[in-house]
C-alpha cells in the first residue's frame, strides 16, 4: 500500500486526486495540507496548515497541486523528508528543476514534475515534435480558466522545449513586423510564438499549428474536466516508487 499526502487539497485539481486515490485499493491516503484548511481531519485523515508540521510523517509519496509560488519550495521539502513528489503544479525555473533533480538523486528517491497529466496532453506534445521536423512555421495556442496564475502553461512551455529539439531555429513572421498594439503576436520562444488565453469556463486546452506553403496541420487537446488528468495521477504516483530520481514530464514514465 502506498501512502499518500495531498497539497492543496482545497484546490479543484487536489479535490480530485483525493477521490482518485480512495477509489485506488492500492493507495492510501495519508494525510491532506492546505493553508486554508479548517479541519483538523477529514474521514479519519489528519489536515494540517503547515508542511513543516509534516517532517518525520510515514508516508511515500507527496502530491502537490498548489501554486506557483510554493511549489518549488514544497518539492524540496518533499524530497528532504523522503517523499516522494509527483507535482502537477507549474512555474518551475529551469535552474530549479535542474537542482531538484540533483537533490533526488542524492536521497535515492523516485519523483515527478508534470506540466501535464492528460495522457492526450502527453501525446500532442510528442506529436508536435515529430510535426516540427517537417513543418518549422508553428504557433502554440493555450487556454485556460481565468484563475490559472502563470502564462504561458507549463504544457505550453514544453512543447516548445520539445519542438525546439527538432526544429531548426526560424524566426517567424515578417521580418518587418510591427505589433500596433503591444503584445499581439504572443510571447516568443526561439522563433515561434506562444499565446495565452484565459477565459471563464474553460479548463486546459491547446492548439499547436503548423503552416506549410499550400498546407497546414493543427493538432489540439482538449481536458473538459480535471478528471481527465487522474489516470496520468496516478501512473505518476505508482511509478515514483520504481526510480530513484525526479523526472520532468510524465512521457518519461510511460
Amino acid at each position: 500500500m502506498t501512502k499518500v499526502i495531498i497539497a492543496g487539497f482545497k484546490g479543484r485539481m487536489g479535490s480530485t486526486a483525493v477521490d482518485m486515490v480512495k477509489n485506488d485499493n492500492t493507495l492510501e491516503l495519508a494525510a491532506l495540507v492546505d493553508p486554508f484548511a479548517t479541519e483538523k481531519e477529514i474521514d479519519g485523515v489528519p489536515v494540517f496548515n503547515d508542511k513543516a508540521d509534516l517532517a518525520g510523517f510515514a508516508a511515500d509519496v507527496w502530491v502537490d497541486f498548489t501554486m506557483p509560488s510554493v511549489a518549488y519550495d514544497n518539492t524540496k521539502f518533499a524530497l528532504e523528508n523522503g517523499f516522494r513528489p509527483v507535482v502537477g503544479t507549474t512555474g518551475f525555473t529551469e535552474a530549479q528543476i535542474t537542482e531538484l533533480i540533483a537533490l533526488s538523486k542524492s536521497k535515492g528517491l523516485g519523483g515527478l514534475i508534470a506540466p501535464n497529466f492528460a495522457i492526450g496532453a502527453i501525446l500532442l506534445m510528442e506529436f508536435s515534435q515529430k510535426a516540427a521536423k517537417y513543418f518549422p512555421d508553428v504557433e502554440i495556442i493555450e487556454l485556460h480558466h481565468d484563475k490559472k496564475k502563470d502564462a504561458p502553461s507549463g504544457t505550453a512551455v514544453k512543447t516548445a522545449e520539445l519542438i525546439k529539439e527538432t526544429r531548426t531555429y526560424k524566426k517567424q513572421g515578417a521580418a518587418d513586423e510591427v505589433e500596433t498594439i503591444a503584445g499581439a503576436r504572443g510571447a516568443e520562444f526561439d522563433g515561434m510564438r506562444i499565446h495565452s488565453v484565459r477565459l471563464p469556463g474553460l479548463v486546459a486546452h491547446q492548439e499547436v499549428i503548423f503552416g506549410a506553403n499550400g498546407e497546414g496541420l493543427t493538432l489540439r487537446h482538449d481536458s473538459y474536466d480535471r478528471v481527465s488528468f487522474m489516470s496520468g495521477v496516478n501512473i505518476g504516483i505508482k511509478q515514483v516508487m520504481t526510480i530513484t530520481e525526479l523526472v520532468y514530464g510524465l512521457e518519461h514514465l510511460l
